[in-house]
């Protein structure tokens, strides 16, 4: 064993970096495969499968749109402990230890092949990762004869390989990831693309529609401020010019589309704002934007669908599922397949090259990004992604408010203060906005005007401040007359109810 180094250390620091070397190597490994081949994404999307309905809203709550990111880096974190501990073992007993580092890269070949969109190559890059792993383990750990070997040589020779080791590790790793993008990033096939004139132009949007307060949530957002809640933790790259689109299932006439002929199909454009159900009451998870697509209810026309299909399963490139009632695509709604988004072609996060949308029904139920797959069935038999992950099958958008300005916890002047924020009720539209201050009475905002239904309204009340402790509490009312309740309910099964509200001092 080495001079001043225990056996514990030597094994500990050997089983890192053969454990580094071999998950680098498993990413150049992935380059000739596919992303999501590598055996950390393919180990934490089947943890994102198998995590139960709250701890996925904790983790949204909690990590926001970096929760993938803390998903990532907690697994990396947990392998440096477990990857010492083999290394330990191997160090006394070489077979206990390369026989556990075997079974951590039979658990990257297994989360490889059980993906729902796994190919047949998927689990390689985990195999050919653990089998490089395993000879550095064992190159790091071997003695030499100290008959024949001089004084120092053992110690020369481990920090020799072990510098090796972290060379490797790091180009094989880089150098993986840099391949993995120049080969199979979309970015230039997006670039290329170009998205012809709607037919149908969006309605326009009326002056005043944006009230333009410090503080506001802009009326339509940003790409790169739209909210991005789905469980890829690698982005999906589909091309452009290979992307296809099956209709079929419960219908007449099957129909397989390419992007190109999609583009070549009447495209409508119209603000909608969508909203995820895993937005908590106040919370950051909904967005408006202008989109650009084409009707789906045309085409499914087209197929012909059946009386019984009462569900259409949309597909993602990455294997996700989405279950969406058909009446309420055929009902006359702008359901559309989008292409662009804010007039650029979807972005690569938000869907590229196409995406669904459903204006009035939650994201996991209507909003399928990198969509491949249109299955026409019913609801008695196909259970969506989040169905048996204790989310409804069926999901409307529920009537919501929230307050953006001042912000809970903000201290104001006595005086005129702006209370405004958005409201929400998609493809019902909002007619009213109450603010409540503390117990008094509930008072009427101003609303500014909005184009169409399917998207939020921005509201203001002038608020005369006086000096003192405040709650400021909101609840909408939509074109049906339903006023929002104040009971406070989760995220699922169907989205969250109840009042939001901001804690204010004056003075």
């Amino acid at each position: 064993m080495l001079e001043g180094m225990g056996r514990r250390t030597t094994g500990a620091v050997a089983g890192v970096l053969a454990g580094a070397v071999a998950l680098g190597v498993a990413e150049l490994a992935a380059a000739f495969v596919r992303p999501e081949s590598a055996p950390v994404e393919a180990v934490g999307a089947g943890v994102v499968r198998l995590t139960p309905a709250a701890v996925k809203d904790f983790a949204i709550r909690t990590f926001g749109a970096y929760d993938k990111t803390a998903l990532i880096v907690g697994i990396l974190v947990l392998l440096v402990p477990i990857a010492a501990l083999l290394g330990m073992l191997a160090a006394r007993r070489r077979w206990i230890g390369m026989l556990g580092f075997a079974a951590f890269g039979l658990l990257g070949v297994v989360a490889a092949a059980v993906q729902p969109d796994a190919g047949p190559l998927d689990p390689v890059p985990s195999l050919v990762g653990a089998v490089v792993g395993l000879g550095t383990l064992g190159l790091l750990l071997r003695t030499p004869d100290p008959e024949i070997t001089p004084e120092g040589y053992e110690r020369r020779r481990f920090l020799a390989l072990a510098g090796a080791s972290v060379a490797a590790a790091a180009l094989a790793g880089y150098g993986g990831r840099a391949l993995q993008k120049a080969r199979f990033a979309a970015d230039r096939s997006r670039a290329a693309v170009r998205i012809p004139r709607a037919a149908s132009p969006a309605p326009p949007v009326p002056a005043g529609a944006d009230l333009r307060l410090p503080g506001l949530s802009p009326w339509r957002t940003g790409d790169a401020d739209f909210y991005r809640v789905d469980t890829a933790l690698t982005l999906p790259q589909v091309a452009a010019e290979t992307w296809r689109l099956t209709v079929h299932g419960r219908v007449d006439h099957p129909v397989t589309l390419t992007y190109e002929e999609l583009l070549k199909r009447p495209l409508i454009e119209r603000d909608i704002t969508l909203c995820c159900v895993s937005n908590p009451v106040g919370g950051p998870y909904i967005g408006n934007a202008r989109w650009t697509g084409v009707r789906l209810a045309d085409l499914l026309r087209e197929a012909g669908v059946h009386p019984d299909a009462d569900q259409i399963v949309s597909r993602s490139a990455d294997g996700m599922t989405i279950g969406t009632p058909t009446a309420v695509v055929l009902d006359g709604r702008d359901a559309m397949l989008a292409v662009a988004m804010n007039g650029v072609p979807l972005p690569i996060k938000h869907g590229f090259p196409v995406r669904m949308l459903v204006p009035g029904l939650y994201g996991y139920v209507s909003a399928c990004k990198w969509l491949v797959d249109l299955e026409l069935t019913t609801f008695a038999d196909y259970d969506a992604y989040w169905v048996p992950r204790g989310y409804s099958a069926q999901a409307p958008v529920k009537t919501e408010s929230r307050i953006d300005t001042p912000r809970d916890g903000a201290r104001r002047p006595a005086g005129r203060v702006a209370v405004a924020g958005v409201a929400w009720a998609q493809h019902k539209g909002i007619s009213r906005v109450e603010v409540r201050v503390d117990d008094g009475p509930w008072r009427p905002a101003r609303l500014a005007p909005v184009p169409t239904a399917d998207t939020w309204r921005q509201w203001v009340y002038d608020w005369d401040a006086t000096p003192g402790d405040h709650v400021l509490r909101v609840r909408a009312t939509d074109s049906t007359g339903y006023t929002q309740t104040g009971a406070q309910a989760d995220v699922a099964p169907n989205g969250a109810t109840g009042w939001h509200s901001a804690s204010v001092t004056v003075g």
